[in-house]
């Protein structure tokens, strides 16, 4: 934030979103497109954060330096186009180690970030809830812990004097460390102490069927919560729009069921985030069944699919029974080839029908294509679902089949 005076010496404020450059090596078996496709994410994520992308660098390496991430005539072309084009800051398209970030600010003129530290400020932009807000201060903290070295100045001075440690004096970045861990502790207390509080409700919602939206982030979950559910849960076209778990009572024909909308994953999701928020994602590992959202219309959805998969392996939510959702169908385009080109179909040349038909096909996991914003096949949506929660509904009270 930088503030201007004007002629009558009152104070103005002028909002001067930051200017950014981003970093991203290419490794020798991967392929360039889906690099670019890497650089629009993280091109998403810096604008969700208020920052500008002014140019982008890559270099194709067989992996990383471990010492400054890029060749040594790499770094210096990006630290010379700063300088010379006012940048305020580069963010790198991985977790950047506490050594390279030390090597790598020591040739820079600007502030250095990576991709762990941009989802965490975003997070922390988005934390509305004392909850969320305490969640996300633990993987702050975890982050910094081990990044401390370095980071302020006066840390490397040295602290003396009767009653201190280390004899002679203890340095600065010990007493840090010693507050963080301090500050981490704390932390993890008071999120036991939410958890039971949540448990407790979560216990108190009896036997009801439970339905929880998962997906990538930015996929249309929310707006598919607010269809299906009635209610104002919070959208926007941004990345990580929803970080509390909203829960909403849904009601389809007399049947009632609990629905359920939790923070979107992501590539390369933080380690850190993914331990802070594990009391958040109990919704997802103790729902019956999963609705996995899928925006059809971006050009990596396959990918962004099975990063969710992961993800709900890596939770303990891998064994659940899933409804595929392709959402987005509006927004769905494709290149349709000649008729005399005889080379092979790619990806980009498949129409929604053959899209359909390849997923309908697989018969492993009900899905269906619809568009939550447009309401199309929103119908058919809410009868598979209808019919989905009275099945594990049955199942659990047997001897009220006769209701539905």
């Amino acid at each position: 934030m930088e503030t201007k005076k004007n002629t009558k010496s009152t104070e103005v404020e002028v909002e001067v979103q930051e200017r950014a450059v981003l970093v991203a090596v290419i490794r020798d078996n991967q392929d360039p497109r889906q690099a670019t496709e890497f650089l629009d994410e993280l091109e998403f994520l810096a604008l969700t954060a208020s920052i500008t992308t002014v140019k982008r660098f890559t270099q194709r390496l067989p992996q990383p330096s471990s010492r400054i991430y890029v060749g040594p005539g790499k770094l210096e072309e990006i630290a010379t186009y700063c300088a010379d084009n006012e940048i305020n800051v580069v963010i790198f398209d991985d977790e950047l180690s506490p050594s390279q970030t030390r090597n790598i600010e020591a040739a820079m003129p600007c502030r250095v970030i990576d991709r762990t530290r941009l989802i965490l400020d975003i997070f922390h932009q988005r934390a509305q809830t004392a909850y969320a807000k305490t969640q996300v201060e633990l993987a702050q903290c975890e982050y910094m812990l081990p990044r401390l070295t370095g980071l302020w100045t006066h840390l490397e001075r040295q602290r003396g004097g009767t009653g201190t440690r280390g004899g002679a004096g203890e340095r600065e970045i010990e007493t840090d460390r010693r507050i963080v861990r301090n500050r981490i502790a704390k932390l993890k207390e008071d999120l036991k102490k939410i958890d039971r509080q949540m448990a407790v409700q979560r216990s108190n919602r009896g036997s009801m069927v439970r339905v929880s939206l998962v997906g990538y982030t930015n996929v249309g979950k929310s707006t598919l919560m607010n269809l299906i559910s009635k209610s104002e849960v919070f959208a926007e076209n941004k990345l990580f729009a929803t970080l509390d778990t909203t829960v909403r009572k849904v009601v389809f024909d007399n049947l009632p069921f609990l629905l359920s909308d939790t923070v979107g994953f992501i590539r390369k999701l933080p380690t850190q985030l993914i331990e802070s928020f594990k009391s958040t994602l109990d919704e997802v590992r103790e729902a019956d069944l999963l609705i996995h959202v899928v925006d059809v219309s971006h050009p990596q959805f396959e990918d962004q699919l099975d990063v969710v998969k992961q993800t709900l392996q890596d939770i303990g939510a891998g064994d659940k029974p899933v409804y595929l959702v392709f959402n987005k169908i509006d927004a769905y385009t494709y290149v349709k080839k000649d008729e005399d080109d005889l080379t092979p179909a790619t990806k980009e040349n498949r129409s929604l029908d053959d899209l359909r038909q390849s997923w309908f096909a697989r018969q492993n996991t009900p899905c269906i294509f619809l568009s939550a914003r447009e309401k199309t096949n929103i119908d058919k949506f809410r009868r598979d679902l209808y019919g989905m929660v009275r099945e594990i509904h049955c199942g659990r009270y047997p001897f009220n089949n006769f209701l539905y």
